[in-house]
């Protein structure tokens, strides 16, 4: 009777520690935002920055990459992801500001950078599902023909005299250039990517798709389907970026959002959610990422300066996959996640 009464004593305080570590490790992705944050503070205090100034600042890189971020979750919850989503914001951005110059319509502006960034992933999700082959390698090529096509059409409406660029009127998109109006605009995507990520039946089966797809396809869930809605509900978070991104900088070069692709990845995996997708995934992880990932780079901009850049890009991958390991922990198992 001790003996049994010792054994289920033992059995409860491995399951209070087995909660614990994965309270912690589920936890942790804030737990390193709060810390990069209080990091960031403590740089600007100590070297008497303008504090409105760096945050605004801050705010405006990390909104556009938080708001495509939480799109491509739905990606990434499927167990794929999109590489293309950088070059579809500058094809977005491109397409927008040759459309203004070309009818001096705001309304047709807007309408042009929507349709296109949806435009360009429902084109990545149709391909792959004609084709029968996996979405990455369609955005593989996306990433290459959005690419090049938006650089001729920058370099043949050049408009400056230095690196080829266009641009629109300086004043043109003031009205929602405040923080106050771009955070309203990227809130009310993340909430409703948040209502059909956690609360339909489309955020259940994409996830249900990407942790299992064999099992989702015997029941009756058509893979085609979900992979065109994620992608297009992702393609929707890239105009909606590429709006934010011409409102911050009113001028379009070949360069514009051309890292914006890896960052993505490299958020959502910093927010604690599986690179593989599946019902592990979080569609908060872009929004803690994407603000972590900026202040990093931030951070190490200031105390290793541009110079050592090398050094900054060696840290940021050490992180990397320190996250990686740690917020692995509560799903490892001896199979693969799906």
């Amino acid at each position: 009777m001790e003996t049994a009464k010792k054994t289920q004593e033992e059995r409860g305080a491995g399951f209070r520690r087995y909660k614990t570590k994965n309270l912690v490790i589920e936890l942790l992705p804030i737990i390193v935002l709060a810390l990069l944050f209080a990091i960031y503070m403590t740089v600007i205090t100590v070297r008497g920055y303008k504090m409105e100034l760096q945050l605004t600042r801050l705010f405006n890189q990390a909104i556009v990459l938080v708001t495509v971020a939480t799109g491509a979750t739905f990606i990434y919850a499927l167990g794929s992801f999109d590489i293309s989503l950088g070059a579809s914001v500058l094809f977005a951005c491109t397409m927008g500001v040759l459309t203004y110059n070309a009818t001096s319509s705001v309304a047709l502006l807007l309408l042009v950078i929507v349709a296109c960034g949806v435009g360009c992933s429902l084109l990545s999700a149709s391909l792959a599902t004609f084709f029968k082959i996996p979405p990455f390698v369609t955005t593989v090529a996306m990433m290459s023909v959005l690419s090049a096509v938006a650089t001729t059409l920058i370099n043949i409406n050049n408009t400056s005299g230095g690196t080829a660029s266009i641009t629109l009127p300086l004043n043109l998109l003031d009205p929602i250039s405040s923080v106050w109006i771009k955070a309203l605009i990227a809130g009310a995507f993340i909430l409703l990517c948040v209502f059909v990520f956690n609360f339909t039946k489309v955020g259940r089966r994409i996830k249900f798709l990407g942790g299992n797809p064999t099992c989702a396809k015997l029941s009756g869930i058509p893979a085609s389907v979900y992979t065109i809605i994620a992608f297009g509900i992702a393609g929707l978070g890239v105009g909606i970026g590429a709006l934010l991104t011409l409102a911050y900088t009113p001028s379009v070069s070949s360069g514009t959002a051309g890292s914006i692709g890896m960052n993505i990845f490299v958020a959502i995996v910093f927010g604690g959610m599986p690179i593989s997708g599946g019902a592990k995934s979080k569609i908060y992880a872009s929004l803690i990422g994407g603000f972590s990932y900026m202040l990093l780079n931030q951070i190490l901009l200031w105390l290793i300066g541009t110079s050592m850049n090398g050094v900054a890009q060696i840290i940021s991958a050490a992180l990397f996959l320190l996250i990686v390991f740690l917020t692995s922990l509560n799903y490892r198992t001896r199979l693969l996640p799906r």
